[in-house]
C-alpha cells in the first residue's frame, strides 16, 4: 500500500509539473505581452499600443439576431509596429452557454498559439480589471461563463508548405503543356505559311497537316480512307500509311488552336441523338445547386443568421437557396449521368458489331476516367495549393481544416472512393459527387448485359436494386432519426456520415436514368400518343415536383425520435423526383413539351453544359468569405449580387479549364 500510494504522489506531482511546464510562456512573449498592457494603463499610450487595442473584437448590435462574432480588425494588428514585436491577428473561438462566437484578438508576434491560449485561459489579458475578451451580458445569454473552444493565429511570416507548392507546380505544369504545344502549333503554321520552306520544316508542317485531319477524323479507318483518296503529290505528302506519332498527336490535341474550336458551339454534343431538353435541365439544376452553395457556404460569416433562419428556412419563396430543397438538383444529375452512360455503352456495343466484351467495357470504364480525373485532380491541387499559401481572415479557418485533410486522403479522390471515407476526411469536399457518380457508372455494364441477356432479368434486378435503396433510406434515417432538410442536417453528422453521400443511398436516381437511357435507345415508338395523356403527364409531374418540395418543408425539423414520415420521405422522395424529371425528358422527345421544350432546348445552354463550373464556382465562394474581415448582412439583393458576380466568375474561369485541361484529354484517342 505504501508503494501504491508513493506512485500515485509521482504522477499527480508529474501531472502538475507538466501543466505548469504547458503553461509557461516563453520569456520574449511575456516581455512584449507586459510592455503592451503596461502601455495601454498609460494615460497617452503610444500609437502601437491604440491600433492593436482597437483592433481587439468589440461586441455590436443585433446579437439576438445571430451578430455574436467579434471580427476585430486584421489588417489594423498587422499595421501595429511595436518596439520588438508587431501586431498578430489571433481567432479566439469561444462558448458560453448555448452561443458559440468568436472574438479577433491582437497579441504581439512573439507568443505562439500554445502561449496565447495560456493567456486566455489565464485571463492575463487585462486592462486594470477589464478584460479584453470580455463575456456576452447576461441579459443576452443565460450563463456568463466562457469556456474556450480553439484559438488560431495568423502568422505574419508565410512559412512555404511543401505539399503545397508541390500542388501549384503540378497545375503550373498542366496549364504550360497546352501553351506550350499552342505556341509551337503557332510557330508550325506560320512556317507553313511561308512562301519558301526549308526542306525540314516542310517535313514537319506535311506531318501536322496529317495529323489535322487524324484529330477531325480519329478513326484510323477512316484516315487511310482520306490518304487513298488524296493521292500523295511530291514532296508534300505523309510517308507512308502509318498515323502520326504520339508526341505529334498530343502536341496538336492540347493546342489551343483545336481546344477551342467549338466551345462556343450552340449544337449539341450529345451523340446519337437530340435529346435536345438535357442540356437545359442540366443547366438549370447547376444554377440551382450553385445558389444553393453560395448561401450554404456564406452562412456562418453572418451577422444576422438567425433573422435568416427564421425568414428564410420556413419560406417556400427562398426555394432556390439553402431555405430550400436545392440538393434535390444534384439526383437530377445523377439521372442525367445515368441516361447517358447507358446511352455511350448501348452505342459503343453496336459499333462493335453487337459484343459485349471485357475489353469493350474496359475501354468504356477508361474513357469516363479520362473525362473527370484529369480536371478533378486540377481543381484537387489548385484548391489545395491556393488555401495553403495564402493568408486569409478570418472566416477562413473552418475551411482550412477541412481542405488541410488533402495532405493525408489526397488518394481517395485519385481513386474516387471520397465518399465512402469519414465526411470529416474528404479532400476538396465539394467533389464527393464525382466519387458518387463514378460508383454508379460502374454499374452500367451489368445492368445493360442484363437487359441483353433478358429484359425480364432487368426488370427483377432493377426492381430489387430500387427496393433497397429505398429501404437503405429510410432505415438510415429512421435509425439515427435524422432531418430531410439541409439546414438542419448540418447539426446532424450522420446526415453526411450515414446517408447523404453513400451510394447505397443514392444509387436510386441513376438507376431510373439507365433504364431510361435504355428505354430511349431501343424503343420504337413515342410514350405519349395523344394529347390528353400528354396534358395528364404534365399535371401529374408538377404536382408531384410541388408537394416533394413542400413536404421538404413541413418534414424540416430532426425528430426526436424514430419518425415513419421522414423515413419514408427520405426514402422514396429522390426516386420520385427524377421520375418527374424523367417525363419532362420523354414528354420534349416525343414533341409534347411546348413552351417548357423551347425553353430547354435553347442554343444557349450548350455552351454552359460543363462540368468544369460545378468544380470551380465553391473556390471562389470559398475565396470571397475568405477575404472578409467583417461580417456579411444578408438581404435578397446583396445574395443576389453575389450569386451573379460568382456565376460570371466561375463560367469564365470554367471555359478555361475547359480548354486547357479537360478537352485535350477528350480529344487523345
Amino acid at each position: 500500500n505504501m508503494a501504491l500510494d508513493w506512485m500515485v504522489v509521482l504522477v499527480l506531482a508529474w501531472a502538475c509539473a507538466a501543466q505548469n511546464n504547458s503553461e509557461t510562456l516563453s520569456q520574449r512573449c511575456k516581455n512584449d505581452i507586459n510592455t503592451f498592457l503596461r502601455e495601454l494603463n498609460l494615460e497617452r499610450p503610444e500609437e502601437y499600443a491604440v491600433l492593436m487595442y482597437d483592433a481587439f473584437g468589440k461586441m455590436g448590435s443585433n446579437v439576438k439576431g445571430g451578430n455574436e462574432d467579434r471580427p476585430g480588425s486584421l489588417q489594423q494588428c498587422r499595421s501595429a509596429r511595436g518596439p520588438t514585436f508587431s501586431g498578430q491577428y489571433c481567432k479566439v473561438s469561444l462558448e458560453q452557454g448555448s452561443v458559440e462566437y468568436f472574438e479577433g484578438i491582437c497579441i504581439p508576434d512573439s507568443c505562439s498559439e500554445e502561449e496565447v491560449q495560456t493567456l486566455v485561459l489565464q485571463a492575463k489579458l487585462q486592462i486594470g480589471p477589464t478584460s479584453l475578451i470580455p463575456p456576452l451580458p447576461l441579459i443576452l445569454v443565460n450563463e456568463s461563463t466562457q469556456e474556450l473552444v480553439s484559438i488560431r493565429c495568423l502568422s505574419n511570416i508565410l512559412v512555404p508548405d511543401t505539399s503545397a507548392i508541390t500542388c501549384l507546380f503540378v497545375c503550373c505544369v498542366m496549364v504550360a503543356i497546352p501553351l506550350a504545344a499552342t505556341l509551337l502549333t503557332a510557330m508550325i503554321r506560320w512556317q507553313r505559311d511561308k512562301e519558301v520552306m526549308p526542306s525540314e520544316w516542310r517535313k514537319t508542317v506535311i506531318s501536322v497537316l496529317c495529323l489535322e485531319s487524324m484529330v477531325q477524323h480519329p478513326d484510323e479507318s477512316h484516315w487511310q480512307a482520306e490518304t487513298l483518296r488524296s493521292p500523295p503529290s511530291t514532296g508534300s505528302t505523309c510517308h507512308g500509311s502509318a498515323p502520326p506519332s504520339c508526341v505529334r498527336r498530343w502536341l496538336q490535341a492540347f493546342s489551343l488552336q483545336t481546344t477551342s474550336q467549338g466551345v462556343f458551339s450552340t449544337s449539341t454534343s450529345i451523340q446519337g441523338g437530340s435529346y435536345s431538353s438535357l442540356n437545359g435541365i442540366r443547366v438549370l439544376s447547376l444554377l440551382w445547386i450553385m445558389s444553393g452553395h453560395s448561401t450554404e457556404l456564406i452562412l456562418a460569416g453572418l451577422d444576422n443568421s438567425q433573422s435568416w433562419m427564421n425568414a428564410v428556412v420556413s419560406s417556400p419563396l427562398y426555394v432556390l437557396s439553402l431555405g430550400g430543397p436545392f440538393f434535390l438538383a444534384v439526383d437530377t444529375f445523377l439521372l442525367l449521368g445515368g441516361l447517358l452512360s447507358a446511352r455511350s455503352l448501348l452505342g459503343a456495343i453496336e459499333r462493335a458489331e453487337d459484343q459485349l466484351c471485357p475489353s469493350l467495357v474496359a475501354v468504356y470504364l477508361f474513357n469516363r476516367i479520362k473525362r473527370i480525373q484529369p480536371l478533378h485532380l486540377f481543381i484537387t491541387f489548385l484548391t489545395t495549393g491556393v488555401v495553403s499559401l495564402v493568408q486569409w481572415g478570418p472566416y477562413w479557418f473552418p475551411f482550412v481544416d477541412i481542405i488541410m485533410d488533402c495532405k493525408t486522403y489526397w488518394w481517395a479522390n485519385v481513386v474516387l472512393i471520397s465518399n465512402i471515407i469519414p465526411v470529416q476526411e474528404i479532400c476538396v469536399p465539394w467533389t464527393w459527387y464525382l466519387s458518387l457518380d463514378f460508383q454508379c457508372y460502374l454499374t452500367t455494364p451489368l445492368l445493360v448485359y442484363f437487359y441483353r441477356l433478358n429484359k425480364g432479368v432487368l426488370a427483377a434486378v432493377a426492381g430489387g436494386l430500387l427496393l433497397m435503396t429505398t429501404v437503405a433510406g429510410a432505415a438510415v434515417t429512421a435509425v439515427f432519426q435524422l432531418p430531410v432538410f439541409q439546414p438542419s442536417a448540418t447539426k446532424n453528422e450522420h446526415y453526411l456520415l450515414s446517408y447523404y453521400l453513400k451510394p447505397h443511398t443514392r444509387f436510386g436516381p441513376f438507376l431510373i436514368g439507365i433504364l431510361t437511357g435504355i428505354y430511349l435507345k431501343k424503343r420504337n415508338g413515342p410514350l405519349v400518343k395523344q394529347k390528353w395523356q400528354a396534358a395528364l403527364g404534365w399535371l401529374l409531374c408538377f404536382l408531384l415536383m410541388a408537394a416533394l418540395v413542400q413536404l421538404a418543408y413541413l418534414l424540416k425539423e430532426t425528430p426526436l425520435y424514430p419518425s415513419v414520415p421522414q423515413a419514408l420521405y427520405q426514402g422514396l422522395h429522390r426516386c420520385l423526383w427524377v421520375l418527374a424529371v424523367t417525363w419532362i425528358i420523354l414528354a420534349c422527345e416525343d414533341g409534347y413539351g411546348g413552351l417548357i421544350q423551347t425553353l430547354m432546348s435553347l442554343g444557349i445552354w450548350v455552351p454552359l453544359s460543363d462540368f468544369a463550373c460545378y468544380l470551380i464556382h465553391p473556390l471562389f465562394i470559398l475565396t470571397y468569405l475568405g477575404w472578409q474581415e467583417t461580417p456579411i448582412h444578408y438581404t435578397d439583393l446583396n445574395f443576389m449580387y453575389l450569386f451573379f458576380g460568382h456565376l460570371v466568375l466561375s463560367l469564365g474561369a470554367s471555359f478555361a479549364l475547359h480548354v486547357l485541361i479537360e478537352r485535350p484529354f477528350l480529344l487523345l484517342k
